[in-house]
């Protein structure tokens, strides 16, 4: 692993980023594990350079790790609690993995890094199947885990996720987020399960479609084809994009 010049970057602050995929009606998270000896999972994360600005660092940093540009992205919350570093964690790994300081070829940028950092947290939306993990040099895998089914993350990096989380439900019907996790053309069902698989609760079937309507956010499409014109559901599509 090379060591990195501290000075490249803006003091003690992060990009923290929640990726959420939607597949198999299960609303996912992207999670990298990192590639030393150990169980150590951490959110995809990058430090801000000098000349670029913080939405700019989380775009770089999330195209890095996914392979797309296009993606929905918004900052939901700052971390800055005066105890928040990465010491603990740190001191941890470099007991299991004792070579890390050769590997970095010195000490000076691991000291930088046990220093309090403020982390702006950033979610985005992604289409799963247009998504190739890419690893990064500290990467072991990077994989998909169920929103309910979290690997246990350094830090305070599940409480991002949960803070994450709790952004898109406020978020979901005002600025369409779903148009980001569905396909372009979808069935009232379809959308239904995403709704709850996002909140993690059954929605009664007559008052989701009178809501869904009463937004008037839906264009109605023809019939899915099924094979059977009386049964077949109506497919709909965002009108707009907000």
């Amino acid at each position: 692993m090379k060591s990195q010049n501290q000075e490249n970057f803006v003091n003690q602050l992060s990009i923290d980023c929640v990726i959420f995929g939607y597949s198999q009606n299960r609303l996912k998270v992207l999670v990298p594990k990192m590639v030393f000896k150990g169980d150590f999972w951490s959110l995809p994360s990058g430090f801000v350079k000098q000349e670029e600005g913080i939405d700019q660092a989380a775009q770089r940093i999330l195209e890095e790790r996914t392979g797309i540009g296009d993606i929905f992205l918004e900052q939901y919350r700052v971390f800055g609690d005066v105890p928040r570093t990465n010491r603990e964690a740190l001191e941890k790994l470099i007991a299991m993995n004792p070579d890390i300081f050769e590997q970095l070829q010195d000490g000076n940028f691991l000291e930088w890094l046990t220093q309090r950092f403020i982390a702006i947290g950033y979610y985005a939306l992604v289409d799963i199947n247009k998504v190739t993990p890419k690893l990064t040099e500290i990467d072991q895998s990077i994989d998909w885990y169920e929103i309910t089914d979290l690997p246990q993350m350094v830090m305070d990096h599940e409480q991002h996720i949960h803070k994450a989380l709790e952004a898109l439900r406020l978020n979901l019907d005002s600025k369409l987020l779903g148009f980001n996790l569905l396909p372009e053309e979808f069935t009232m069902k379809d959308l239904q399960l995403l709704y709850e698989a996002v909140y993690d609760r059954p929605f009664r079937r007559n008052n989701f479609q009178k809501k869904m309507l009463d937004l008037d956010v839906l264009e109605r499409m023809g019939k899915k084809l099924t094979g059977a014109a009386n049964k077949a559901p109506y497919l709909y599509r965002f009108l707009t994009k907000k």
